[in-house]
């Protein structure tokens, strides 16, 4: 009488297959579980911060009383064109516009970033007489602007300066550049250039000061205050990482009593 052969083996490997798994081979199967997922994450973030959105935080007074010292914003990287990339065409970015606040990289020292408002376009030419903002020779409503009295500034009243060599807190390398940049009294930006300024036009150090922001150093716009706690620029001035660490321990410890909660999930306009 024939047998089959194979039936023990089959019955070996149905055996094997129903055979529980044992306590290394789950802390295996979870391992490499959590690490897939957290290889998504990690893949996930570095798209989400280097395509869409980034945090920053406002480390000084430039942007009050828009911004405060202070404000955590939230800043949109996905929605300025002009960088010259194949996905512009297809997805949906749009021009700076003069009125926007941008985050960019500085374009001197350790490239830090700044955030200010777009005043002028490529093109355009600007001056300032008596604090009145002229754009192509007509006036320009600024509601967001704020002088502060107290603080006395000529390049707030008056820009550009009559002489530019001499004017206090200029940049050596802008001075000159203002030279090749005048037209009967006024400032003319650059082709892929923009001037920017603070809303607090007596206490920024911005485009009056060290020049044009080139296109390419735009970062973003911000569009959400997600968190602001009561903070001085003296809490940020050491940009050391132990500087850092003090901070975020002193916040920590005085989270609920530092927080101003009334500005929390605030639109940045």
């Amino acid at each position: 009488m024939a047998t089959d052969s194979s039936l023990p083996q089959n019955v070996e490997a149905a055996a094997l297959a129903e055979r529980p798994l044992v306590a290394s081979e789950v802390r295996r199967d979870s391992l490499i579980d959590f690490l897939e997922s957290l290889l998504v994450t990690i893949l996930l973030v570095l798209f989400g911060t280097t395509f869409v959105v980034q945090a920053f935080k406002i480390p000084s007074q430039s942007m009050e009383p828009t911004l405060l010292v202070g404000d955590h914003l939230l800043v949109n990287k996905f929605i300025f064109e002009g960088n010259g990339a194949w996905y512009e065409k297809v997805l949906p970015y749009r021009p700076v516009r003069r009125g926007d606040i941008i985050v960019f990289r500085f374009p001197y020292d350790d490239h830090a970033h700044y955030v200010k408002r777009v005043i002028a376009l490529p093109g355009e030419r600007l001056r300032i007489t008596n604090q009145q903002l002229y754009i192509n020779g007509s006036p320009v409503a600024e509601p967001y602007a704020y002088h502060d009295l107290t603080a006395y500034d000529p390049m707030s009243e008056n820009f550009p300066p009559a002489d530019h060599f001499t004017a206090r807190g200029l940049r050596p390398e802008w001075a000159h550049e203002i030279e090749n940049s005048l037209q009967d009294g006024e400032l003319v930006v650059p082709l892929n250039r923009y001037f920017v300024m603070g809303d607090n036009r007596n206490s920024s150090l911005d485009s009056r000061y060290w020049g044009f922001v080139d296109r390419r150093a735009i970062i973003g716009r911000p569009i959400l205050v997600y968190w602001s706690v009561r903070a001085t620029a003296d809490d940020y001035a050491d940009r050391s990482v132990m500087g850092s660490l003090r901070g975020i321990t002193g916040t920590l410890l005085h989270l609920p009593s530092e927080t101003r909660w009334h500005r929390m999930l605030r639109a940045v306009h």
